[in-house]
């Protein structure tokens, strides 16, 4: 009896191990693979792999779409660093281009989602492989999973230039602002895109908020001095205040006598 239990334990454990991986690991259904989705603008570009970053809202994050020129490269390994691993990238609407043209859904390729990226063969390495995923809030943070040159458009109406508010690593690249959508350019690129931007509407509220501290910060700082002053009056009008000098003759310190 004692054997039974223990078996059946054993197997009770691996069959709550198998289903805890195939959860977390349950892959990408078809339907999320074909989803629709327009990579036209993004193909007629130079770059060997073009990013366009949407907004997101309130509720949702928003989303980023991605082309890649392969160049030789039959599979890509993608995944995203968190603070303690590294985890699969969650990816809808793959599309793939052959070299003549041809173009299939992301169903019809090798689509593998494991516990630390997700993996995309493709028939040609020297095909298109286009894919979409999800941005951050004002920040998008993505490694460079083939290297060369490399293009990406913030959202309409945002900006990484202002220092405190804005940042793009790595650094050496060409900015320029295009139908108010700025635009961020690699000649070569081999490691993670890394951006924080900003709306350009939030500026005079942030001046204004900047302003505001200045202005109470000034008025306290005059109030902090005047009553140090006024407590400083009231010491020497009582002759607590006096500084003690060198003195010779005997008697009551000064202000006592």
């Amino acid at each position: 009896m004692n054997r039974r239990l223990v078996l059946a334990s054993v197997a009770v454990v691996l069959l709550v191990g198998l289903a805890g991986c195939s959860a977390f690991g349950g892959g990408i259904s078809d339907d999320e693979l074909d989803r629709n989705q327009s990579y036209d603008d993004l193909r007629d570009t130079d770059s060997d792999v073009t990013i366009d970053i949407e907004d997101g809202n309130l509720i949702s994050n928003g989303e980023f779409r991605a082309v890649y020129d392969l160049n030789d490269t039959d599979e890509l390994s993608l995944y995203r660093s968190s603070f303690y691993q590294e985890e699969p990238l969650d990816i809808h609407s793959v599309r793939y281009w052959y070299p003549n043209g041809t173009e299939v859904t992301g169903s019809e390729l090798e689509v593998d989602q494991g516990q630390s990226s997700t993996t995309v063969q493709v028939p040609d390495g020297n095909g298109t492989l286009a894919l979409s995923g999800q941005a951050g809030s004002n920040t998008f943070q993505l490694p460079a999973y083939v290297s060369g040159s490399y293009e990406v458009t913030v959202p309409e109406g945002h900006r990484t230039s202002n220092f405190l508010l804005g940042n793009a690593r790595p650094g050496g690249y060409d900015r320029e602002v295009i139908d108010d959508r700025e635009r961020l350019t690699w000649d070569e690129l081999d490691s993670t895109i890394s951006l924080r931007y900003y709306q350009t509407r939030n500026i005079p509220l942030f001046l204004g908020l900047v302003g505001l501290v200045v202005v109470i910060g000034s008025i306290g700082i005059a109030y902090y001095y005047r009553q140090v002053k006024q407590l400083q009056q009231e010491r020497e009008e009582l002759g607590l205040d006096v500084e003690l000098e060198d003195d010779d003759n005997d008697g009551p310190p000064p202000g006592l006598r």
